[in-house]
């Protein structure tokens, strides 16, 4: 008997948490892990205003974009290595943050801070030298706004998550803004709430998966020393941001591409209305995952969903072909 329950008792230890790596190259393996490669996918949104304007594909267009791209993963790089090291007590208690390289020791806090200081500041300078002052002053605010988020704005109610969608909105700015493009109003719109859109979809599957797990371990306290904001947000308000941002973006690519197309020329067919359809179908796939509560990183979302992907690609095929006038 008393051997059966060593056996139970052992078989309800929790697991030892993961070391972290040691050896010669582990110290850059972790600063390239906090700089987030997976979410380097996200400032390809530098190439939207060019694109959208048909003025992609020249050799100096394709060039600037390719240097922008590089200064704002940077920049973005710097925000991941400072949130990180402040973080770094807070992402021990959360069950999958606590791999993460700072937290788990594997990068020094200092480090980190170090590291991150230097590209807050290499980036914006290098924008400024190599770009135009306006690139270089719209990435500094990118760097000094995405700082004040990790220091207090991450912890004010709503402003949190105007931090983070206009950070997606000045993704999509700054390739237009480097090659002197104006920007529609209805592009700025369609960017910033479809960015509120899956920013707030993310942040309700989080409460709902986080709220599961800690009410089914009994540890409700521990909801808010991961994510303090969680404990403030309820789902239905979420679920109310996340539907109006979604509607908002749909009506505002409707008059986009309405507008547009009515001003292009005559092609084949006429494929900026069209792809209308495409945008919505797209939507409303997105928003399956955010009503389940498993909308988490977009990438990820339309990596993991094979119709969606699908759909994304119809989507550019149509409004490549419209920018091209076919």
């Amino acid at each position: 008997m008393a051997d059966r329950t060593a056996v139970l008792d052992r078989k309800e230890a929790p697991a030892a948490p993961r070391l972290p790596r040691t050896g010669p190259g582990a110290l850059p393996l972790g600063l390239l892990r906090t700089a987030r490669p997976r979410q380097w996918v996200k400032n390809v949104l530098v190439v939207a205003a060019p694109a959208a304007a048909g003025e992609l594909f020249s050799r100096h267009a394709l060039a600037q974009v390719g240097l922008v791209f590089c200064l704002f993963t940077a920049a973005a790089a710097a925000v991941y290595l400072i949130n990180d090291a402040r973080d770094a007590e807070a992402d021990r208690a959360h069950p999958t943050k606590c791999r993460r390289p700072v937290a788990a020791g594997q990068v020094p806090v200092p480090l980190a801070y170090a590291a991150g200081g230097l590209l807050a500041v290499l980036a914006p300078a290098a924008a400024a030298v190599l770009c135009t002052p306006l690139t270089a002053a719209l990435l500094a605010a990118y760097v000094v706004m995405q700082l004040a988020y990790c220091v207090s704005l991450k912890h004010v109610l709503v402003v949190d998550l105007a931090v983070v969608t206009t950070g997606f909105l000045m993704r999509a700015m700054i390739g237009g803004v480097a090659l002197g493009i104006p920007l529609s109003r209805w592009f700025l719109i369609t960017t910033g709430f479809g960015a509120l859109f899956m920013v707030s979809a993310k942040r309700y599957s989080e409460a709902v998966q986080m709220t599961e797990a800690a009410r089914a371990a009994g540890q409700t306290e521990r909801l808010g020393a991961t994510r303090a904001l969680l404990t403030s947000y309820t789902t239905g308000y979420l679920r109310f941001v996340w539907q109006l941002a979604a509607g908002v973006a749909v009506l505002a690519y409707c008059l986009w591409a309405m507008e547009s197309g009515a001003a292009a020329g005559t092609g084949l067919l006429p494929w900026r209305q069209l792809s209308m359809v495409a945008f919505i179908l797209a939507i409303l796939r997105y928003a399956v995952f955010a009503d389940r509560g498993t909308a988490g990183e977009p990438e990820d979302v339309v990596l993991r969903d094979r119709a969606l992907a699908l759909i994304g690609l119809v989507w550019l095929a149509m409004y490549g072909c419209a920018v091209a006038d076919w």
